[in-house]
């Protein structure tokens, strides 16, 4: 159990005797309750919304509530200090040995430490990079490979069975137009003035050394041949 699922089991403990009292109703759904490190370290080391959340149905107000759940808190060794902030969030503050506890189970955990079954063996498929074949690699490509890789392993940790797919989208008319173009700058690198680009091909000059390549290793075989012959090998 990670240390958030313990402070979670505590806060869930002291809402059912709570409940119990009759200061919350019966059957009290406790699935908005989280358990998190408070969003300014200043304010202690964990914080929770039970209050803020479980007020409506308690039909109280949320401070007089989280005033409540704080009484309750402090009772816990482990707790230093439960402290209700704004209109009712708790602060705690814990004791070091709590920590010193967890650094243990970090170290018998090893890299399975906070993994989880969350997913539960969902399956999803994270399609990420999959860049155009029409165009050069850029810096928008690589931050989509570690953001993609990113959030796989993430989804892995958490229980789900992931997928990771790079799309190669290399088919239909753009995969032509890029042929086309790709026959323009050939023609180019035998010596033709080509003009303008014309309109509906790819104008780029990362194209030229693809040209010059295709040239070096067909010759003029293709210049003056229809499209129907160069085309096949020019998509390839």
């Amino acid at each position: 159990m990670t240390l958030y699922k313990n402070f979670e089991a505590k806060i869930a403990a002291v809402l059912a005797e709570l409940e119990a009292d009759g200061v919350l109703p019966e059957g009290t759904n406790l699935a908005n309750v989280a358990v998190e490190p408070p969003r300014d370290a200043s304010h202690g080391d964990l914080a929770t919304n039970a209050a803020m959340v479980l007020a409506k149905p308690a039909k109280t107000n949320p401070r007089a509530l989280a005033e409540a759940i704080a009484g309750k808190l402090i009772d816990d060794p482990t707790i230093t200090s439960a402290e209700v902030a704004g209109p009712g969030f708790i602060n705690l503050r814990l004791d070091a040995a709590v920590w010193l506890q967890e650094l243990g189970v970090i170290a018998d955990n090893a890299d399975a430490y906070g993994r989880s079954r969350m997913g539960e063996g969902m399956r999803v498929n994270v399609e990420y990079v999959s860049a155009n074949p029409t165009g050069p690699m850029h810096m928008g490509h690589c931050r989509g490979a570690v953001v993609g890789d990113a959030l796989s392993s993430l989804l892995e940790f958490a229980g789900h069975d992931v997928t990771r797919e790079y799309y190669i989208n290399d088919a239909g008319g753009q995969v032509d137009v890029l042929a086309r173009s790709a026959h323009l700058r050939y023609l180019e690198a035998l010596g033709d003035d080509i003009g303008e680009i014309p309109e509906g091909l790819y104008p780029g000059d990362y194209l030229k050394p693809v040209g010059a390549y295709l040239a070096s290793e067909l010759g003029d075989r293709f210049k003056a041949a229809p499209e129907e012959e160069w085309l096949p090998i020019f998509r390839a």
